[in-house]
């Protein structure tokens, strides 16, 4: 018999499974793993201090590059602080406008997650596919906002502006004949609404493609089934939120228990787990994207028929609008003022959280009555799933170490903030 020797394994920083910046120092007996040791602070940048150097409404754009997948969550957290602490409520056409982007993005951080984890563990197909999608809700962020990832679109009062009437179009080129770039543009002829639609009603035959190619996949479930399983105690112990938490078997979800903007109006399921274990905690997410789909819809129909504003009319704390800033000398000085110091907001502390796609993304906010924030502390949801490595890992093979990586779906962003 070969003599087994226990070694230290440097797995990551720059590991492809790593997810950008993880350092996971394992300790082996063999393939199997003893200990797993994660180190982070490697991608640190100083968020929480760079935002209390800044007035409020100048830190909204750090926010998105947290969790760089759920950009415009992590905005409706650090908005809905403000918003609480200035005592004010958005209109409710701005309320289903975020509901709408959360959701669409929930699906784009989804598929991203789906492509990469299932990349991880070997399987390539799937990670073209859900890109291809990708591609057309982040032509939506850039429709709304002019940038595809960090939009900086949620703005304390509302949103930047109502959706566009028009979307972009493809234009004819040399790679792209009439006929193929006429196709490509059939979705894109009508509003910005009209094109989500679209997206809605062609969406579930998608997810049926990804289900067809890992579901009942012999070698997908070999990969997942009974690795990384958390019982429901352990779970709520260890801090878990969202899909890491509902695949555990405990339906919890703050857009029902803790309702925030119009999601007490829509209708939508939790989609909760059995086992907690790897494949359980793919179902679920794989049945959000079904949910948001559905949401999404709802939102359209409303927004469709309820036109109205996006923004609050006080310009102590909203721009005024630009045709009237360039015309109107009050409102140039609002403008102005705004966009230099801020606003005050009054002494008090809030703490404001949203169920982004990973988990309870939360902000708390305190304020000394000055224009910048006296405290900003972020709840990162990856952070409480990376503290469980070492127990999901522990009795494992190596292999296994990259599929429950995947199946926390970690973004470095806001874990070392």
């Amino acid at each position: 018999m070969a003599e087994i020797q226990n070694f230290t394994l440097n797995f990551g920083p720059q590991h492809p499974a790593a997810h950008g910046v993880l350092r996971l120092i394992l300790e082996m007996d063999g393939e199997v793993i003893q200990k797993a040791d994660p180190h982070i602070g490697l991608l640190h940048r100083a968020t929480e201090k760079l935002a209390e150097s800044k007035p409020f409404n100048h830190s909204i754009g750090y926010m998105d590059r947290l969790d760089y997948m759920s950009m415009m969550c992590n905005e409706h957290a650090y908005v809905r602080a403000i918003e609480n602490l200035l005592g004010i409520r958005p209109p409710e056409r701005a309320e289903y406008i975020r509901v709408m982007f959360d959701e669409i993005t929930r699906i784009l951080n989804h598929l991203l997650w789906i492509g990469s984890h299932a990349l991880d563990v070997g399987a390539m197909t799937i990670f073209l596919y859900a890109f291809r999608e990708r591609e057309d809700l982040m032509d939506c962020y850039e429709a709304v906002s002019g940038t595809r990832m960090h939009a900086t679109y949620y703005r304390p009062g509302g949103v930047y502006r109502d959706l566009p009437d028009t979307m972009p179009r493809y234009q004819p080129s040399r790679w792209r004949s009439d006929k193929d770039t006429a196709r490509r543009n059939e979705a894109r002829a009508g509003s910005m609404l009209d094109f989500i639609e679209d997206f809605t009603n062609r969406f579930p035959a998608c997810v049926d493609e990804y289900e067809t190619l890992l579901t009942e996949n012999r070698i997908w479930k070999q990969r997942t089934v009974n690795i990384g399983v958390v019982t429901p105690e352990r779970a709520l112990q260890l801090g878990f939120t969202g899909p890491m938490l509902r695949g555990s078997g405990i339906e919890w979800d703050l857009r029902k228990k803790q309702p925030y903007a119009a999601y007490d109006k829509v209708q939508f399921d939790i989609p909760v787990g059995v086992n907690g274990d790897c494949y359980d905690r793919y179902l679920c997410r794989v049945e959000e994207f079904r949910q948001s789909n559905r949401i999404i819809r709802q939102c359209v129909n409303w927004l469709r028929a309820n036109p109205g504003p996006v923004m609050l009319d006080d310009h102590k704390v909203t721009p005024p609008r630009r045709s009237e800033m360039k015309s109107d000398m009050e409102s140039l000085i609002h403008h102005f003022k705004l966009f230099t110091e801020g606003y005050c907001v009054p002494e008090g502390e809030t703490y404001a959280a949203v169920e982004a796609p990973k988990g309870e993304f939360g902000i708390w906010l305190v304020s000394d009555g000055a224009n910048k924030p006296y405290r900003v502390k972020c709840r990162a949801p990856g952070f409480a799933h990376l503290s469980a490595m070492d127990e999901m890992v522990r009795g494992h093979m190596l292999a296994d170490v990259v599929a429950i990586i995947g199946t926390m779906d970690i973004v470095f962003g806001e874990i070392d903030r």
